[in-house]
């Protein structure tokens, strides 16, 4: 039997908790609740997949990544760093992030495969993301891919 995502995580809660590590328990926890959430959020309740598991990391993830830039702007470095911290959790579940290099070098074929297909201007984006998207599913958050498609499509 495989172990799925979320029994992993139980696992690493348990183990966290045991441990004593505050910061890796109470985030997992609170990743766990996410899911849970997620799972009831139908008409019926449902065991949700691994990729499904992976989207609600993604999104505590990004939560993270966005709350420690907030903190950061606003001054108060000790909760940027918490959100970092937790975010770095998060992240350790979740697909290694394409560095720079490897998502320029991905945007730049499907750039080139729009426009052999007759995308121009605007209507490129569009096109161009439908290629890069499956791609780097996972792997590089949405921000990141849009400013380098247009970067791309710029040059």
């Amino acid at each position: 039997m495989t172990t799925t995502l979320k029994s992993k995580l139980q696992d690493d809660l348990n183990a966290a908790i045991k441990e004593r590590n505050e910061l890796r328990s109470s985030t997992l926890r609170l990743t766990l609740s996410a899911i849970t959430n997620e799972e009831v959020a139908g008409k019926a309740k449902r065991e949700l997949s691994d990729d499904e598991v992976l989207k609600v990391i993604t999104r505590e993830a990004k939560k993270r990544r966005e709350a420690a830039e907030a903190f950061a702007k606003g001054g108060r470095a000790e909760s940027a760093e918490r959100e970092k911290a937790e975010g770095e959790v998060l992240a350790e579940y979740l697909p290694k992030q394409l560095s720079d290099e490897e998502l320029d070098a991905i945007v730049a074929e499907a750039v080139a495969e729009a426009r052999a297909a007759g995308a121009e201007g605007p209507k490129a984006m569009g096109a161009v993301m439908k290629v890069v998207n499956p791609k780097v599913a996972g792997r590089a958050e949405g921000g990141r891919v849009a400013a380098a498609v247009k970067k791309l499509l710029q040059g």
